[in-house]
């Protein structure tokens, strides 16, 4: 079966929200879970770093929330190329449910990394090429959703937004690899290295249980969001019509 044939099966609205109910509640139980184990390894059972102290434990949000912010672009990106190229419409639903939610957490991601910045480096901001990149991505997140509501026409608005997230594909690299093209004051990469993570395994476990209850946290709101999409132009074409009807 080709690919184009897997998703139009998969965009079917009607299997869609069949499959979201049957995620949804699992997705719901794993952030929770994950998410009261993760903050109690996160302030309670790690130990505070030999140079930061206690102040690194705001890792245990700013790196889940930038990981998280990074993996959004990319369904936003991912989901928008699939608009344009196969004019799935569960495509374009998908990349405006996502963008907000990972504005959100890039916005997280800026806050704590400015927070986790001043007692480090003594300022909360500075024009270096991962802060700056990383707040692009912001804006890329803000475009987007400015131009998904610029326009009378919605899918002139859908189809503007998509052609700017896909060219904005292009900063998530610069995103990950800025600390080794540049010299920047940003920590390079501790987790994600070809000779394996630097960082203590007593801090690595509860950072990635941070990590899984932010992801999943996204793909719940995501979901929700989808779905909710779904059933509101279902109930607008079909007025009479049962949510749940095929």
């Amino acid at each position: 079966m080709s690919i184009a044939a897997r998703l139009h099966q998969l965009a079917n609205p009607g299997r869609f929200l069949r499959l979201g109910d049957l995620v949804l509640p699992w997705l719901g139980w794993a952030t929770v879970i994950l998410l009261i184990v993760g903050l109690y390894s996160a302030l309670v059972d790690s130990p505070p770093d030999y140079q930061q102290g206690q102040s690194v434990r705001i890792m245990y949000i700013h790196v889940p929330a930038a990981w998280v912010a990074l993996f959004a672009y990319c369904v936003v990106a991912g989901a928008s190329a699939i608009a344009i190229i196969w004019r799935q419409p569960l495509a374009d639903i998908a990349a405006e449910a996502a963008s907000p939610l990972g504005a959100a957490f890039t916005l997280i991601a800026l806050i704590s990394g400015s927070l986790w910045g001043k007692p480090m480096w003594g300022t909360y901001w500075v024009w270096d090429a991962r802060l700056t990149s990383f707040l692009l991505l912001l804006f890329l997140y803000v475009g987007h959703i400015a131009l998904l509501n610029a326009f009378d026409d919605i899918q002139r608005g859908r189809r503007s937004a998509a052609i700017l997230a896909v060219i904005g594909i292009v900063n998530i690299p610069i995103i990950k690899y800025s600390v080794d093209w540049w010299n920047t004051l940003h920590q390079p990469a501790s987790v994600l290295r070809l000779q394996g993570p630097s960082i203590d395994p007593s801090m690595l476990l509860p950072l990635l249980l941070m990590v899984g209850a932010f992801q999943a946290c996204f793909l719940f709101f995501l979901l929700i969001r989808i779905k909710t999409a779904l059933l509101e132009a279902r109930l607008a074409t079909h007025p009479g019509r049962s949510a749940r009807a095929e």
